[in-house]
């Protein structure tokens, strides 16, 4: 469905993007409480990797440090083992963008595919502010661009690039075939190269999410820390009661008079069951999901939903 006529923020541009670098400084991605182990630092990382203090053995994987590996457990198994540790030394990351026709909608501000683009930019300037690696896949119903982590500024700029491509191909004449099953391929495609220890960030309005999709994330949630940032438009969940709109799904059209009670008691009724549904499915993923609406300004709502407490890291 399309923006109405007064939305703003249609399609983003590269430069747009390249220009949110400052305002992701103030950004954070890991949650540090107070150190009171000797020979550590001042804050204590909630996320893995070589360091200082024990936290696990596991089972050797490629990409691995052998600096890494315990030779007497690897000799006592006969499997080879790799000691971590609780202080992160690097962590690459992988922003998932998500640019379906389903994201071109929005009632106020900005359309959800541009939201999606603006939240995406934000994560990967702070990543690569905190001096970590940071690539990513951008998908439409057709199309799934890659950018691979690199610690450098062409990197994010390339991703910016490959998100306003795609961001600008949307339209509401859209004639082709929406792919609900384009974000479990794009998933499979990040699974292949995030084997562990990485930050996953996923940008969607998750739809057509399926038990595949599920049990992908919580692979992936296995030996990485996943971010799902839902995108949404509080359109459905404040319809105004009066006046006639006229949506599209880009081959069709349909008028939905307002006026009318029991339409808007239908809208209302859809609207609150796939909240229900996507709360629910995300207690069964028990992965952080913050909701960020296109009708807001994106950086504040990310700053906020950052900070707040309720929100840990997914503890492997």
């Amino acid at each position: 469905m399309p923006a109405t006529e007064s939305t703003q923020g249609v399609h983003i541009s590269t430069d747009q993007l390249v220009a949110l670098e400052a305002r992701a400084r103030d950004l954070s991605f890991v949650q540090k409480s107070r150190s009171h182990q000797q020979l550590a630092g001042r804050m204590q990382s909630s996320m893995r990797g070589r360091g200082l203090t024990f936290e696990e053995l596991r089972d050797y994987l490629p990409g691995d440090d052998i600096r890494s590996i315990d030779w007497r457990v690897t000799a006592r198994t006969n499997k080879p083992a790799v000691r971590v540790y609780s202080e992160e030394k690097e962590r690459p990351a992988l922003v998932i963008v998500d640019q379906r026709i389903n994201m071109f909608f929005g009632s106020r501000r900005s359309m959800k595919s541009v939201t999606a683009a603006e939240a995406a930019m934000l994560c990967a300037w702070r990543i690569l502010g905190s001096g970590d690696r940071v690539g990513g896949f951008v998908f439409n119903d057709t199309d799934i661009d890659e950018v691979r982590p690199h610690r450098s500024r062409e990197a994010v700029i390339t991703l910016a690039g490959k998100i306003a491509a795609q961001n600008g191909s949307l339209e509401a004449a859209f004639s082709g075939k929406p792919s609900p099953e384009s974000l479990d391929t794009v998933l499979r495609r990040v699974a292949a190269i995030a084997h562990h220890d990485h930050l996953v960030v996923v940008i969607s309005d998750f739809d057509g999410h399926s038990e595949t999709t599920r049990d992908t994330l919580l692979r992936l949630a296995d030996r990485n820390d996943i971010i799902c940032i839902l995108v949404y438009d509080p359109f459905l969940l404040d319809l105004p009661i009066s006046g006639d709109i006229v949506v599209s799904g880009g081959g069709l059209q349909a008028e939905l008079p307002l006026r009318r009670a029991d339409v808007r008691q239908a809208i209302g009724t859809f609207a609150r069951d796939r909240g229900r549904e996507l709360r629910d499915w995300q207690r069964q993923l028990g992965l952080p999901m913050l909701p960020v609406s296109a009708a807001e300004d994106t950086a504040p709502q990310l700053r906020r939903l950052l900070e707040q407490a309720s929100w840990r890291q997914r503890r492997r």
